[in-house]
């Protein structure tokens, strides 16, 4: 399997993992979005703490890198906050379109980051694949202008993290590490506020953001994996897969039944993945017949 194909699997069970966050954030009740994302992150700390320690993988940083784990970091930070944030004060819908915008910040991003231009055929793909997000999530039109600009911000600042995922993979920077210092940094960061504004929980919301926090190590695991796998014009369509995902897993714990339209949304995401993945392919194995030949 090359690492492309690696790529557009660990991305695809991130999408999964992080519908399934979701869901567990949703089902948590109303708590302070602050509260919820420490806990999301608490547990990703505890579980890239046991992997460093196991696997102890050599660990040298440049400034080059220092300085994007940084950044990765802090744009992470903010991203989980304005998606919370979003999600608590606009329409799901709405709040899911402009989340789902940090595929093509990953994308543009990357561009000026790491000089990794798309080609037509990946452009197209994207364009298309958010044509079949705006089937399914429907948005209204009313979107409170702050609340729609704080959802917009996270899908910026997503994928400026993603986007530096990829540089420090490129740098040989190990996953559990850049998982590790994100999630402590958001710790570290958001603790003050989880001290001066907790709101008690009873042990079944306890219980259900302790799953939201192992689906979410889960997602970043497997979304590091990604980016450190392949660039990101060539995986971030599949990170719509994400959509489906919780569609399915809408039905199953509340009955939702998606309509035609977000039927429609799902089969252009599906045919766009599947046709992306094929082409990466045959680029692949057209690059090993002509290494192959020469």
């Amino acid at each position: 399997m090359t690492s492309k194909q690696k790529g557009i699997l660990c991305i695809t069970a991130s999408s999964f993992f992080f519908a399934l966050m979701n869901l567990f954030v949703r089902l948590s009740g109303d708590l302070p979005a602050m509260q919820k994302s420490f806990f999301r992150n608490a547990v990703a700390l505890i579980f890239a703490a046991v992997l460093l320690f196991r696997e102890r993988p050599s660990l040298s940083l440049t400034p080059k890198s220092k300085r994007d784990l940084f950044w990765r970091a802090l744009f992470g930070t903010v991203g989980v906050l304005c998606n919370f944030y979003s999600v608590d004060h606009l329409v799901l819908a709405d709040a899911s379109m402009l989340n789902k915008m940090s595929p093509f910040f990953a994308v543009l991003f990357a561009i000026f980051l790491l000089k990794e231009k798309p080609s037509r055929f990946q452009s197209i793909s994207i364009f298309i694949a958010f044509l079949g997000v705006l089937c399914i999530v429907k948005p209204t039109g009313n979107l409170n202008l702050f609340p729609a600009f704080i959802g917009l911000m996270g899908g910026v600042t997503a994928g400026a993290a993603y986007t530096y995922v990829r540089s420090l993979g490129k740098q040989g920077v190990a996953g559990p590490f850049i998982v590790f210092f994100f999630s402590a940094f958001s710790c570290i960061v958001l603790l003050p506020f989880l001290v001066l504004d907790y709101h008690p929980m009873t042990l079944t919301q306890l219980g259900i953001l302790l799953l939201a926090g192992l689906s979410a190590a889960g997602g970043q695991f497997t979304i590091t994996a990604a980016y450190c796998y392949a660039p990101a014009r060539e995986i971030s369509v599949y990170d719509y897969f994400q959509i489906p995902f919780s569609a399915l897993l809408g039905f199953l714990v509340f009955g939702q039944i998606p309509d035609w339209l977000s039927w429609i949304g799902y089969a252009i995401i599906c045919t766009t993945a599947v046709a992306m993945f094929l082409h990466t392919t045959q680029q692949t194995n057209d690059i090993y017949q002509q290494k192959g030949g020469s």
